[in-house]
């Protein structure tokens, strides 16, 4: 095998790690439907939002396959998380500074 070879060879991920990733969706899916019968006030778009973001994760990072990829791809992929949060944030800071009712 040639250098260039080696450098480019895929991680061979067990299909045990993509059946406990698949049942971790599947539990984070009940789990989020359980959480929407319960009454938690403002409580319950964090915690349904929080679930959603641990179970986008999973997804990307290993159906992805992010968490075996070069650093150049995990960079990518926190630059667009990044930017992501910077357009909620300048959103909510949008929201709660406009004059609501007074003009």
């Amino acid at each position: 095998m040639t250098e260039d070879a080696i450098k480019h060879e895929h991680k061979i991920v067990s299909p045990i790690v993509y059946l406990a990733i698949f049942f971790a969706l599947l539990v984070g899916t009940a789990v989020t439907v359980w959480a929407s019968y319960i009454d938690l006030g403002v409580w319950n778009p964090i915690i349904a939002l929080a679930i959603a973001c641990t179970k986008a994760t999973l997804v990307v990072l290993y159906f992805m396959h992010v968490r075996y990829s070069s650093k150049l791809t995990m960079l990518t992929v926190g630059s667009g998380v990044f930017m992501f949060l910077v357009l909620i944030g300048m959103t909510i800071s949008d929201y709660f500074t406009r004059a609501w009712g007074l003009w």
